[in-house]
């Protein structure tokens, strides 16, 4: 009787930052989703249903992705510029330090 009983656990990918290419588990990310409907928001919840692309919660990483046009690209949708405005508030405001530490890709 192999497998009675055994509790599977969950797996837990690394996502992956449009703007510096770093792999971060989701919780240290913000994802950008575009809904279903074609408007594209953040999804602070991570659970948002549509297409979304992560980004980390540095302001030099949001602009790396807006220069790459990853971001974009990664949602197949045009970024809105209140969205993108807004983004940027939200990061300055928040100054998280690096998820991935003091390398400088994330």
């Amino acid at each position: 009787m192999t497998g009675t009983g055994a509790v599977r656990e969950k797996r837990r990918r690394p996502r992956t930052c449009t703007g510096c290419g770093g792999e971060f588990p989701k919780r240290d990310l913000l994802r950008i989703v575009r809904r279903p409907d074609g408007e594209v928001v953040v999804d602070p919840s991570g659970r948002a249903p549509g297409r979304g692309a992560y980004i980390c919660r540095k302001l030099a990483c949001l602009e790396l992705a807006l220069k790459k046009k990853q971001l974009a690209r990664s949602l197949r949708a045009p970024l809105p510029e209140k969205l993108i405005s807004s983004l940027k508030i939200l990061l300055e405001e928040r100054g998280d330090p690096d998820p991935g530490g003091e390398d400088g890709l994330g």
